[in-house]
This record gives C-alpha cells, structure tokens and sequence, in this order.
C-alpha cells in the first residue's frame, strides 16, 4: 500500500489550498482515511478522518474552515483548507487503515504566510 499527498504549497493568511492523496495497493476497500499534521517541535496531530462516506471527524481548531472528502472510486481523500492561518503551517500527512494497520503518506507541505 503507498500513500502519495499532493496540494500543499505557501498561501496568505487567509487563502485556500486543497489537499490531495492517492491510495494505490491491492486491497478490498478502505474504512479509514485521514489527515495529520506536525508543526515544527510539536507533535503529530489528527486533523480530520474520514469512515465510510459521511462520518467525519474534525480537530477543534479546523472546524469550519476544512472539509475532508474522499473519493472511493479513485482511492482518494482530499481536505480543502479555506480560511488558513499561520498556525496551520506544518507537514501534512495522509492516513489509511487497513487490516488492523495504518499506513502513512510521505506528507505535502503547507505554510502559511501572516
């Protein structure tokens, strides 16, 4: 199973940016997908998941500004980012579990300009 993010860039304060990540493998389907995020010096973080196709779960310091999708038939998860801050500056990593396992993507990085 690999995991490649796509999406992540320098925006203003403000501005909007739409995270992509592609799930290729061999396996049924996926109940899991989700977004983490580390800053600098700080510890990985769960940003929003996603089971099934409506049930999601959002961190609450992202909570009305981003909005995790997926995308079954393409084997994807997106997260649009609106209204970003620069407190959402970090490495951006995608996440599945599968078979009792999670695998991570490499990360997209995201930073925001004050």
């Amino acid at each position: 199973v690999q995991l490649q993010a796509s999406g992540g860039g320098l925006v203003q304060a403000g501005g909007s940016l739409r995270l992509s990540c592609v799930v290729s493998g061999t396996f049924f389907s996926i109940p899991v997908m989700g977004w983490y995020r580390q800053a600098p010096g700080k510890p990985r973080e769960r940003v929003a998941t996603i089971e099934g196709t409506d049930h999601t779960t959002y961190t609450d310091s992202v909570k009305g500004r981003f909005t995790i999708s997926r995308d079954n038939a393409k084997n994807t998860v997106n997260l649009q980012m609106n209204s970003l801050k620069p407190e959402d500056t970090a490495g951006y990593y995608c996440k599945v579990t599968l078979y009792g396992s999670d695998y991570w993507g490499k990360g997209t990085l995201v930073t925001v300009s004050s």
